[in-house]
């Protein structure tokens, strides 16, 4: 490791995350008046706690899926008169209890800045346009005069918007092609921008990378919108239905070839256009995602039109936490141009963090690797030089037994290393050359582990799956070494030593 090897600066966006109207991951979720611990405006304390404690600085809202057959204005006013409206996306009751007013005011109280969404399926120009006007202007207008008549005097000042959601995909509604959605991305930027040209926004890529039509859906909506956004969006999720641990492990080396296959489109266009504006990355879907399907789809199926049901929950094992920690270790090694992204999704739904109706709030495995992301993964990414042992697979050839990067903040004078061992067979020795980063000690070497990499986190067993402090790690005369326990996650803290 050199100081010098700089990859970018770490934009803290890069921790960020995303609540859907989907399950429960709004109602029963991050609202449920009726709970111990509500505030009152319904919100539940003990969720904000512990999203507090992850120090979320953007959340994505209101989808996802969710958002193209959405009408912003139903989810504004008096909520005596809010309409209930079926969403056709998840097969749901929305009572619209929440909307973007109480949203951004549970955001504020959680630290997080909002990353709203415009509907550019059923929505349109004018619907987005108001939205904007709605959220940003100080008043004196329609729309920024109802704001203030909903009890909202101060604008919201929504730096980030999405446009769209995952337009390519046949099962959204509003469904496009790529030039129909990028001149509608295109008209609708310019017009976002005419009310408040200080915001910035995300083009809708590809669904995912399997996608028939990527990369040809960026190249295309990035000839119609490049000059007018700042953004391209990316999502994934990964699996291991197959139960292969080994391929499950590597996946995030799927992950790395994506972000750089849409980075080389971006600067095509680029080069195509003569531009001098370099157009960053918003990975604003990642995570992982199959325990839940054959139960939700099921309820999807013969229990539909139910306001909040139990959708997608997953139930995440060790393996799971440490694919998470991989993809975390991915989007650091591209923090010079992935500079927001949003783990998928943040309360109940696909998330790390689960309540129970009227009961507790409790964290899954993946939370401790976002957790530790979020808090120590900041400053400088650096790029590792590292030479591991690897694995055959049959899809990815062979895999490095070791993932790692670095990051140092030299303005708190701390260094860290994030590294997964992906050995099934035993602990990997680490060494490391320091030489470059003279005066820093371990402070603490931070493991994940358990002997099931099956095991997991559950209501009645929340801390079956911990993060530990016994790691081994030691820096001698610029020598790293440590010991990374089998299937681990691990976080090496350093700081200056005092003089």
């Amino acid at each position: 490791m050199d100081r010098d090897f700089r990859i970018g600066q770490i934009d803290p966006r890069l921790y960020g995350s995303f609540i859907e109207h989907l399950g429960r991951a709004v109602y029963g979720g991050i609202y449920e008046p009726g709970h111990p611990t509500a505030d009152e405006m319904g919100f539940r304390r003990d969720v904000l706690e512990i999203v507090r404690e992850l120090g979320v600085p953007i959340v994505r809202y209101p989808g996802g899926n969710f958002v193209s057959g959405y009408d912003w204005r139903d989810g504004v006013g008096p909520k005596e008169e809010r309409p209930r409206r079926l969403d056709i996306a998840w097969m749901t009751l929305e009572t619209n209890e929440v909307g973007t007013n109480e949203f951004v005011e549970w955001a504020k109280r959680a630290g997080a800045e909002v990353n709203l969404a415009v509907n550019l399926g059923t929505g349109d120009i004018d619907t987005a346009r108001s939205l904007v006007e709605y959220c940003n202007h100080p008043g004196g207008s329609l729309y920024s005069d109802l704001r203030i008549a909903h009890g909202y005097r101060e604008p919201h000042k929504i730096r980030t918007w999405c446009l769209g959601n995952e337009m390519d995909g046949r099962w959204q509604i509003g469904h496009k092609t790529a030039d129909e959605y990028g001149r509608l991305a295109c008209q609708t930027a310019i017009a976002m921008k005419w009310v408040d040209p200080s915001i910035e926004l995300v083009a809708c890529g590809s669904s995912h990378s399997r996608m028939p039509s990527f990369a040809q859906w960026e190249a295309t909506v990035l000839d119609h919108t490049y000059e007018y956004v700042d953004y391209i969006s990316l999502h994934t999720y990964y699996n291991n239905r197959a139960d292969d641990l080994g391929t499950f492990l590597a996946e995030s080396l799927d992950m790395d070839e994506f972000i750089r296959a849409v980075v080389a489109t971006c600067d095509h266009i680029r080069a195509k256009k003569r531009a001098k504006k370099k157009l960053h990355l918003s990975f604003d879907e990642w995570n992982v995602w199959y325990h839940s399907f054959p139960e939700s789809q099921r309820i999807q199926k013969e229990e539909p039109w139910q306001v909040g049901p139990p959708l997608y929950e997953e139930s995440y094992t060790l393996e799971d936490a440490l694919v998470v920690g991989c993809m975390l270790i991915t989007l650091l090694k591209h923090a010079d141009r992935v500079t927001i992204a949003c783990l998928a999704q943040l309360v109940n739904a696909i998330a790390p963090i689960s309540t129970v109706t009227g009961g507790p709030a409790w964290k899954h495995t993946t939370y401790y690797p976002y957790l530790h992301a979020s808090r120590y993964g900041r400053g400088a990414s650096l790029d590792l030089q590292v030479s591991s042992p690897e694995y055959p697979n049959k899809k990815y050839d062979s895999v490095p037994l070791l993932d790692a990067v670095a990051t140092l903040d030299e303005e708190r004078e701390q260094l860290t290393i994030f590294a997964v061992n992906r050995s099934q067979e035993g602990p990997l020795p680490l060494e490391g050359d320091l030489r470059s980063v003279e005066g820093y000690q371990v402070v603490e070497h931070i493991v994940l582990e358990h002997e099931d990499h099956k095991a997991r986190n559950t209501p009645e067993r929340p801390d079956e799956v911990m993060p530990h402090s016994r790691g081994d790690a030691s820096l001698r005369h610029g020598r790293l070494s440590a010991s990374l326990p089998r299937l681990s996650w691990n976080v090496i803290r350093m700081a200056r030593a005092a003089e």
